[in-house]
């Protein structure tokens, strides 16, 4: 019976040993699973947190790169602002230039056509002074000729 009585308490120590075991199986399982969970959620937060961040970065670097885009615009449309004011001058610059070259050469013009005229009117006067001393010295040469023939002419 001693046997007997050390066996069932074997026996009863091993069941027990067996429930043990079980419990503390189950204990750490459900902390493992807890942990694991935990760990999930953990994962879970970490990845909508990286996800947000990154969000929030890809918007902040949109709105730089708008904002940059922007600025590029603006300087570009007074960079040709500025270029077309720069082309309006110089258009007028050198219509005025062209204007006075004009306005000089009407004026050059002008006045060959006046020296012309009066290069022309002396060139008139002159030939007809030099006709008229012709004509005269034709009229004095007729003279002596007819002189020289009446008196021929009365001398026979």
């Amino acid at each position: 019976m001693l046997f007997l009585s050390v066996s069932i308490l074997t026996q009863k120590q091993f069941k027990m040993k067996k429930v043990f075991l079980a419990v503390l199986a189950v204990t750490m399982t459900t902390s493992v699973l807890t942990s694991c969970k935990e760990a999930q959620k953990k994962a879970t937060d970490a990845a909508e947190a990286t996800q947000n961040t990154l969000e929030e970065a890809g918007e902040d670097a949109m709105d730089k790169a708008k904002e940059m885009g922007d600025d590029a615009m603006d300087k570009a449309k007074e960079m040709g602002d500025d270029a077309m004011k720069k082309g309006e001058k110089a258009m007028d610059s050198i219509k005025g230039a062209g204007e006075d070259a004009m306005d000089k050469a009407k004026e050059m013009g002008g006045d060959a056509m006046d020296k012309a005229k009066e290069m022309g009117g002396d060139a008139m006067d002159k030939a007809k002074e030099m006709g008229d001393d012709a004509m005269k010295k034709g009229e004095d040469a007729m003279k002596k000729g007819a002189d020289k023939m009446k008196k021929k002419a009365t001398d026979h």
